[in-house]
């Protein structure tokens, strides 16, 4: 009888561990633990939302992902800091408010979520 070569002890050995680490592998789609979060969850960026909003009530508050702003609902523009006092308008919807460099550094710009196709406005 021979002696197994490397070459034969290696391969099942590899598909081996592929089918036992397989499962373990992450799903695309699956909520992560940074990435991916949903509404409720606490957050730092809003990047981490699948809703793409970042929220906290006050300065004290802990940040939790929340849905976007619907139409006439209070809103703020998008922001650089990527956390809000109040979310940024749902697609399709532009966030009528008053841009100052003050509201821009205190994120405090806030206006209403507004149709830009809407004739009455």
């Amino acid at each position: 009888m021979s002696e197994p070569t490397m070459a034969t002890t290696l391969v099942p050995c590899l598909l081996l561990a592929l089918l036992v680490l397989a499962p373990a592998l992450p799903a695309p789609d699956k909520r992560g633990l940074i990435f991916n979060l949903d509404i409720g969850e606490l957050c730092l960026q809003s990047a981490q939302c699948k809703s793409g909003c970042c929220h906290r009530g006050s300065g004290l508050s802990l940040a939790r992902c929340a849905p976007k702003a619907a139409e006439f609902q209070e809103c703020s523009p998008k922001s650089l800091y990527g956390v809000y006092y109040k979310c940024p308008c749902e697609s399709g919807l532009t966030c009528d408010a008053d841009k100052t460099i003050v509201g821009s550094i205190t994120n405090s710009d806030f206006g209403i979520c507004k149709d830009p196709r809407s004739e009455w406005w």
